[in-house]
């Protein structure tokens, strides 16, 4: 085959899957299914183990047309046939993807090319009705809870039973939140009949082109997934291997060779489905009698745990009084959190239009508020403003987005219309007041130039006078340094999404991977 090379292919080997016996001879590889039921697939008769060779012969020619050579029976000495063989060409050891990832050889032009190779496959993969039913919610929640049940075995003995129950817990989460995002992918032709099964394991980085085998031939379903979340397998196993800076590249070349990846969440969660269905594989090999599955099988579940946390959606309310600095801790906080910020200041300002002077004899001092002042903030107007900001808001964490909402949030009712939001929305609400001392924040109004807040100091002793409790609230001192204000906040917010991940199902939450984060 073109691209082996010099290759030794002169010893015999053998290789062995949780479902499949490969023997190496020459340059012939020979791949036998093994005899097993696992439940999510079942091996047990000869017919079912012609049928699964005969399919993965005819799907892995998608990627590799010069490497499935075809399907022999094994005859017994009456020319009875006892089993089946699928033949293959042997590919180079020393060129598989893992080896060389594991060698700390230079593949980032072998992993462009596999990125530039998986989009063409997507692009021209069957998207139709039934294909595309695989990537909404109710599909990815049943692939998760198949998973989750195959593991309940080994909960105690393999898995950490807190690891396994948050796992589950931040799952419904999400999915449940972000249907409108899964529906939009699968409308837009984004779910393709892909790999299933892509491992470094399985990638031949040759000369003249990369060679992908073993794609997942036993449940058509299970193929039929999101192009990112068939992507973010490899991408799971770089970072397993070691890599999260190939995994980041890989998937970033994948997004540049297919128009763009979807928001950050999706692709975390799509890495952690990934690492999770492995984490289950390694239990059964555990099971099989491979003992150093144990540990795998528990880095895998840590793995799934870290990227679910990352993608948490977050929906942070950074409130307080003109002058406490909030506008500064919120920008600070979502960048940090790769979140959209939204303002209420900015919101106003759009519904009022640019601001005019004020009529004469009104202008602004340092004592006074204009009757100009008065109209913006009134609370029919604030009403408004905060209703816009709740709209805008749903819309972004329905599509995955993190939101960080810059608001006074003085009135307990409009508090309280943003918990709906986070329930309905299935986000991890974080609730924060900046704090100041008066003469702190009186300075800053007079000392500000160009900001979007047209708040006086008048303004800011009203509100102050009328602020609603807000015992919810993770009060956070913002007189000194920003960023000791920011480092505080952010505290909190990582709290809350360990409080979310608890609380998740009983109504709403309080409180390194290098894809993405």
């Amino acid at each position: 085959m073109g691209g082996e090379g010099t290759a030794d292919f002169s010893s015999a080997a053998l290789a062995e899957s949780h479902s499949a016996v490969v023997v190496f001879v020459g340059d012939r590889a020979y791949k036998v299914k093994k005899a097993v039921d696992l439940g999510f697939l079942d091996f047990t008769t000869v017919r079912a183990r012609e049928e699964a060779c005969r399919r993965e012969m005819e799907l892995n020619r998608r990627l590799a047309p010069d490497v499935y050579l075809g399907v022999h029976h094994l005859v017994d000495d009456a020319g009875n046939t006892r089993d089946w063989v699928l033949v293959m060409r042997r590919m180079p050891s020393a060129r598989r993807l893992s080896t060389l990832v594991e060698a700390g050889v230079d593949v980032r032009h072998d992993l462009r090319e596999l990125a530039r190779l998986l989009a063409a496959f997507h692009a021209r993969a069957p998207h139709d009705a039934k294909v595309a039913a695989g990537g909404r919610p109710a599909a990815l929640l049943r692939r998760w809870r198949d998973n989750l049940a195959g593991t309940e075995p080994f909960v105690g003995e393999v898995l950490d039973p807190g690891t396994v129950g948050e796992i589950g817990r931040l799952v419904e989460r999400y999915v449940g939140g972000r249907g409108a995002l899964l529906d939009a992918r699968a409308r837009a032709g984004l779910v393709v009949d892909g790999h299933g099964d892509l491992l470094a394991d399985d990638v031949f980085c040759l000369p003249d082109g990369p060679r992908v085998l073993d794609c997942l031939e036993f449940d058509d379903a299970l193929r039929y997934v999101d192009g990112v979340d068939d992507a973010a397998f490899l991408a799971m196993d770089l970072e397993r291997l070691g890599a999260p800076d190939l995994a980041e590249s890989f998937l970033g070349w994948y997004g540049e060779f297919t128009g763009g990846l979807p928001v950050a969440s999706l692709v975390h969660h799509y890495v952690a489905y990934r690492a999770f269905v492995r984490a289950k594989v390694a239990c059964l090999r555990y099971a099989q009698g491979m003992a150093p599955a144990r540990a795998t099988a528990r880095q895998l579940a840590a793995l799934t745990l870290d990227h679910l946390r990352a993608g948490e959606v977050r929906l942070v309310l950074v409130g307080g009084l003109p002058g406490t600095g909030k506008s500064t801790v919120a920008g600070a906080l979502a960048d940090r959190l790769g979140a959209v910020v939204l303002r209420t200041d900015q919101i106003r300002r759009e519904q009022r239009g640019p601001r005019l002077p004020a009529p004469r004899g009104e202008a602004d001092a340092p004592r006074g508020e204009s009757g100009y002042q008065r109209g913006r903030y009134t609370p029919a107007r604030a009403h408004a403003a905060y209703r816009e900001l709740l709209t805008r808001a749903r819309r972004l964490l329905a599509r995955g987005d993190s939101v960080v909402l810059d608001a006074t949030w003085n009135d307990a009712a409009e508090r309280d219309a943003a918990r709906r939001l986070a329930r309905d929305t299935s986000s991890t609400l974080t609730e924060v007041r900046c704090v100041a001392p008066a003469d702190v924040g009186e300075r800053r109004i007079r000392e500000r130039v160009g900001d979007l807040s047209e708040a006086t100091v008048e303004v800011a002793r009203r509100m102050e006078r009328t602020y609603a409790p807000w015992q919810e609230a993770v009060e956070i001192d913002c007189a000194g340094r920003p960023e000791d204000a920011v480092e505080a906040v952010w505290t909190a917010v990582r709290g809350a999404a360990r409080d979310g991940a608890r609380g998740a199902g009983r109504g709403g939450a309080r409180s390194g991977t290098g894809v993405g984060r």
